[in-house]
């Protein structure tokens, strides 16, 4: 009986065996064509994502490439514009007295200019030079000492707006990022910066006021102070204006910038105050030597200065120590 079981199991699974193979076979074709069926739904949506993916590829590299050929030309018009100002400011006078920050016009810079030459012609007269001497002395005192009084005071102003521009920028940006506008940061800064940065932003927010548009206003700080620097924080404020993107993370990264330069100047000029000290005394020893020959043995010296081929040599020496003067300056004076 156990046998016969067995047999009749046996006999069942070989018999569900057959069915199972002659069932598979019969039906392999129709799997197999499923199975490329599904594989050529699942290779047609992947093509499809691909092109999705690819044209939003496109998409962006067209916005980016509109975007940056956008910049481009802005920062093209917005060079044209500075050079031609740069041009037109650096000639004139009035623009200096800006630069310096003398409330003064010109006229009365004339005036203050002609007495101050009467002045030293009067004050050599009552030393007792002759009338030559004096005249000599006056005209540099009317033409010379005003206006290199005006180019010091220009560049320490300059100096001065170069020192807090950066702490300025900072104040601008933490107000953006608290949420205020770019017009009531430029407010804060008139009306809380230090000198000479709150007064240039001040006429920035009164230029706003007669209808000016920020970068317009911004272009125009150049004309008080004709620095590289403002002209970086013009073009940041007119990319932003026109082509978007975030404000304050520009402005953070001109601020970095503009202290990099600063850290940078500072290297260089470390590094060849050596060079200008070598310079400084190379080029006043001959007039030490001159002097202290003079005070030991006049008589040798001043056939220089009373013999006419005396005057050719001094004139010849003069010469090559102004040109090695030139070089040297020229060695030792870095642009950053």
């Amino acid at each position: 009986m156990f046998g016969l079981d067995i047999t009749i199991v046996a006999i069942f699974a070989l018999a569900a065996l057959s069915t199972a193979g002659l069932t598979y076979g019969l039906l392999f074709s129709r799997i197999e064509a499923q199975k490329k069926a599904e594989s050529r739904v699942r290779r047609v949506h992947a093509a499809e994502t691909d092109q999705n993916k690819a044209k939003a590829a496109r998409d962006r590299m067209q916005e980016l490439s509109k975007r940056r050929k956008s910049v481009q030309d802005s920062l093209k018009d917005l060079e044209k514009k500075q050079q031609e100002q740069t041009r037109r400011v650096a000639t004139t006078l009035k623009a200096k007295l800006t630069q310096a920050g003398l409330s003064i016009t010109v006229s009365k810079f004339y005036v203050y200019s002609a007495v101050f030459g009467l002045f030293a012609f009067v004050l050599s007269i009552l030393a007792g030079a002759s009338l030559l001497v004096s005249l000599g002395a006056s005209v540099i005192a009317a033409l010379g000492i005003p206006r290199w009084f005006v180019g010091f005071m220009v560049k320490r102003r300059l100096k001065r707006f170069l020192a807090e521009l950066p702490n300025a920028l900072d104040v601008m940006v933490r107000s953006i990022k608290s949420g205020l506008p770019l017009t009531d940061a430029l407010r804060l800064i008139a009306a809380e910066g230090q000198e000479p940065v709150r007064t240039e932003f001040r006429k920035i927010v009164e230029a706003q006021q007669v209808g000016l548009s920020v970068p317009e206003a911004c272009a125009r700080m150049f004309t008080s102070i004709p620095l590289q620097e403002v002209n970086f924080f013009a073009i940041v404020i007119a990319i932003q204006s026109q082509a978007g993107g975030n404000l304050s993370e520009a402005l953070g990264n001109l601020s970095r910038v503009l202290r990099e330069r600063r850290k940078m100047r500072d290297k260089v000029n470390a590094l060849s105050m050596e060079a200008k000290a070598s310079a400084a005394i190379i080029g006043a020893l001959p007039f030490i030597v001159t002097l202290l020959v003079y005070l030991t043995s006049p008589d040798y010296i001043m056939i220089l200065f009373t013999d006419s081929r005396g005057h050719l040599i001094l004139g010849v020496g003069l010469g090559w120590m102004s040109i090695g003067i030139l070089v040297m300056r020229k060695m030792i004076n870095f642009d950053i």
